[in-house]
This record gives C-alpha cells, sequence and structure tokens, in this order.
C-alpha cells in the first residue's frame, strides 16, 4: 500500500509538471488553433538564460528568465504568426518548425552542442520522510508551482475583461472580432501567458536535470501534445487533467512493470494512449467539433 501511494505522489509531481507543459500550448491552439511545435524552444530560450544568470540570486534569476522567455513568446507571435494568422493550419504548422529549427541552430552556434552543466535552486534538492513516504523537496515545489499558476490562470479567465474576451475568441474567434474583441492584443497575451508557464516549467526542468541543451525542449513539447490531445484538444481544463494522467499512469508503470520490461514503459503508455483515443478521439474532455480541425 504504501509504494501505491508513494507512486500516486511521485506521479502527481510529474503530473504536475506535464499539465503545466500542455495548458502552455493548449492557450494557444485555443485561440489560433495552432500546434506550436517552437514552443520547445521557448523552453530552450529559458534554459540557456538560467545558464548565463547562473550564481545570480535566485529570485532574481527567476525574474529575468520569466522575462526573457516571455518576451520571446510575444515576440514569436509578432514576427512569426501574425503575419500568417489567415493562411491555413499547414502554412503556420511550417511556420512553428522553422521557428523552432531557426532557434535551435543559432543555440547550436552560439553555445556548441555539448550540454550545459546549470546548478539552479539548490535549496530544493532534499527530501523530507514522512509516514514511510519520501518527499522530495522539488516534487512539493512542482506541485506548488502548478496549484499557484494553475489557480491563477482560473481566476484570470473568470475575473478579467481580457480573460473574458480570451474564452470567448476560444469558442468562436470570428463572432469575438465582431463584438469588438481586439484580436491581436487577446492573442499576444494568450502567448504572453504561454511563455510565462514555460520559464516556471524550464526552471524546474534544469533544477532536476542540471543540464541545458539546443534540443531539450523536444521532448517535453512533445509530452505536452500527448497530454493535451488526451485530454481533449481546445480544452484547457482537460489540458491540465490529462497532463496529470499522465504522470500518474507513466510513475504507475514505472513502478509496476516487471523488471524486464521497464525499459518498453513509453510503449506501454502511448499503447494506453491510444487506446483512448481509439475510443475518444477528441480526447477525453474534447469537443467532437475540434477532432476535424485537429
Amino acid at each position: 500500500m504504501t509504494d501505491f501511494v508513494q507512486a500516486l505522489l511521485d506521479g502527481l509531481a510529474l503530473g504536475s509538471f506535464y499539465s503545466l507543459l500542455a495548458l502552455s500550448v493548449a492557450l494557444v491552439f485555443g485561440l489560433l488553433h495552432l500546434a506550436n511545435f517552437a514552443h520547445g524552444e521557448l523552453l530552450m530560450v529559458g534554459g540557456y538564460a538560467l545558464y548565463a544568470m547562473e550564481g545570480a540570486p535566485f529570485p532574481f534569476v527567476v525574474l529575468v528568465v520569466v522575462i526573457v522567455v516571455v518576451l520571446m513568446a510575444v515576440l514569436m507571435e509578432r514576427l512569426a504568426f501574425r503575419p500568417l494568422r489567415d493562411a491555413d493550419p499547414t502554412t503556420l504548422l511550417i511556420s512553428a518548425f522553422a521557428v523552432a529549427y531557426l532557434l535551435q541552430s543559432l543555440a547550436l552556434f552560439a553555445f556548441g552542442g555539448r550540454p550545459k552543466t546549470v546548478e539552479v535552486a539548490s535549496f530544493a534538492s532534499g527530501s523530507i520522510d514522512l509516514l514511510g513516504l519520501h518527499l522530495s523537496v522539488l516534487d512539493l515545489v512542482n506541485v506548488g508551482a502548478a496549484a499557484v499558476l494553475l489557480g491563477g490562470l482560473a481566476a484570470f479567465l473568470r475575473r478579467s475583461p481580457i480573460g473574458t474576451q480570451m474564452r470567448a475568441a476560444a469558442e468562436d474567434f470570428r463572432m469575438a472580432r465582431l463584438l469588438g474583441v481586439r484580436a491581436n492584443r487577446v492573442i499576444a497575451v494568450a502567448f504572453a501567458i504561454s511563455g510565462l508557464f514555460a520559464a516556471v516549467t524550464v526552471i524546474l526542468l534544469v533544477a532536476q536535470s542540471g543540464t541545458v541543451t539546443p534540443t531539450m525542449g523536444l521532448a517535453p513539447v512533445l509530452i505536452a501534445f500527448v497530454a493535451t490531445v488526451v485530454g481533449g484538444m481546445g480544452r484547457l481544463g482537460g489540458s491540465a487533467v490529462g497532463g496529470f494522467l499522465l504522470g500518474i499512469v507513466t510513475v504507475l508503470l514505472q513502478t509496476y512493470l516487471p523488471d524486464g520490461l521497464v525499459p518498453f514503459r513509453d510503449a506501454f503508455l502511448f499503447s494506453a494512449v491510444i487506446a483512448v483515443l481509439l475510443v475518444r478521439p477528441q480526447g477525453l474532455f474534447g469537443s467532437k467539433a475540434l477532432v476535424g480541425r485537429v
């Protein structure tokens, strides 16, 4: 029983990280129906910002990384996606891949291909033993950060004028524009919030891994899209739940698979994802109306 509870707690921590990733891509998809595969490069930019700021006071590092990543997200929207807003989804997708490869190439040129070692949030390296359970301080930080950001986003979307406009635009963008919603501002804010989530997730990621590479954003952004698809494209709450489910199932498989099958954990995980999508192509909480758009 203790092993099961421990696995659930570890899965909750991993799921918190995945849910932040999923929400950061779902915000943009909800407005533009854009699968922004360049989002991973926001993590990479934040990672190298951490590398450049190593040794500085942690609160100052967090502030700088948030500013850098948010500005990069807004700049990405302004230069790469706004001119193509009326283009078909395939063109937007190609643009996202082009931005991703461009930023990866620039990072490779500037920093080289070798991993850079970065020490972040050393205060969170300890652990707590409670009632036979082993709780990592960093895992607690993951859960706390997710709770604050998810709660803050929910309050922002429900109670602020721009949040209300974002929800209206996500339901019917053309109608929202006819009713006076300023499209450029709403989309820029969505990218800025996506950048904020990316900044927090990269700090958590680098605190865990301790390294930065030009391709560090690839695996997280793929996980983010898988969680978003499982939860339901276009549903922010569904994306968050998809992230938590993915994290919990990943840890349960790691814990209970026989030793010989543990290396194939991801194969079992994605087989389960495929099974879910065969039954519900729109995801667990998605709308059938979005299936064709995806």
